[in-house]
């Protein structure tokens, strides 16, 4: 008699695990939640809208202070290893109500589809398309109905695209296609945020293991969520420092802001990064604020808090897109 007991395959602890079924059990995360017409906190309205069959978006519309306000758009990827969470989730809804109300932005956070169903480069690729998508709505003639808030409130001279983590790794990588694919319209990006990016190697820097390295969990979560890559953990989508990867001078953007935290494992590739785009020749503009004390994506988390660690963070973040 056959057994009906799943077997694990694939044990990602405490991230995720996958069943020889073909099931997938998602270890950490939060339930998807509604949209709100008028967000009891913060004023900021958000709906659904359908991209494509494969990609949708959750936006966000700060309170208007006249009806025909235009506000700065941010495109924007959500966190959690390529694998976990969602634009719909409810860590995800709370910190976007938050800062679209701190910046006074209109903010399209976009729902990619996850590893392991969906392998790298799917979450790229669904990214880019979001993108062309929200600056399509400059163009006369589209073969879409266009998105009124988009349109009557998008103010497109003011163009800002980021993420956090796995986000942050993928707002990098937008930046640099976008530095050598034009966009519909011509629309120019204006600033890049990079919060915590997941960023890796195989060479340890700083703080990061040096034993066992192929071991480590970061390396085993991209090859992971991207079992194909080329080059494996030095592919240049996770490494942009490594071998052959293109010139961070082609940065399809005038200014980035990349914010890390003390305790996160990342910080120290992340500084690497800032530091190598400044001797890059990139003619931007590159900011980093490292927040002491704490870890990785430690606002997405916890956005209420009174830590001031937080409220500093969304302030500092709003005003890099609302300047």
């Amino acid at each position: 008699m056959a057994s009906n007991t799943k077997e694990v395959i694939t044990d990602m602890s405490p991230v995720i695990k996958v069943y020889t079924d073909g099931t997938v059990d998602r270890l950490f995360g939060s339930p998807h939640v509604p949209p709100s017409p008028e967000d009891p906190i913060t004023g900021v309205s958000s709906k659904d809208v359908t991209i494509s069959s494969a990609v949708s978006a959750r936006l966000y519309l700060s309170k208007l202070t006249h009806p025909t306000q235009k506000l700065p758009i941010l495109v924007y990827y959500h966190s959690s290893a390529f694998c976990l969470e969602s634009a719909f989730s409810f860590f995800h809804h709370r910190y976007i109500n938050l800062l679209s109300a701190e910046a006074g932005a209109l903010i399209v956070s976009v729902e990619y589809r996850l590893a392991p169903e969906h392998p790298l480069p799917t979450a790229y690729e669904d990214s880019w398309d979001a993108l062309q998508w929200v600056c399509s709505h400059v163009l006369d003639q589209t073969h879409f109905k266009k998105d009124h808030w988009i349109t009557n409130h998008g103010d497109f001279t003011r163009f800002f695209i980021g993420g956090d983590s796995a986000g942050g790794n993928i707002a990098h990588n937008i930046a640099l296609r976008a530095g050598s694919e034009c966009l519909p319209g011509n629309v120019k990006i204006i600033g890049g945020i990079l919060s915590h990016p997941y960023f890796w190697g195989s060479n340890p820097i700083g703080n990061e293991p040096k034993e066992d390295v192929e071991e480590n969990f970061m390396q085993r979560l991209w090859l992971f969520v991207y079992p194909s890559a080329p080059g494996g953990i030095d592919n240049p989508l996770i490494n942009p420092m490594a071998d052959g990867a293109l010139s961070l001078s082609e940065l399809g953007c005038s200014k980035i802001l990349v914010c890390l935290a003390e305790k996160d494992q990342l910080t120290a590739r992340g500084l690497v990064y800032v530091e190598e785009v400044k001797k890059s020749g990139w003619k931007g503009e590159v900011e980093v604020v490292v927040v002491e004390g704490e870890d990785h994506c430690f606002h997405i988390y916890d956005p209420e808090t009174e830590k001031p660690s937080v409220k500093n963070l969304i302030k500092r973040l709003a005003a890099f897109i609302s300047q």
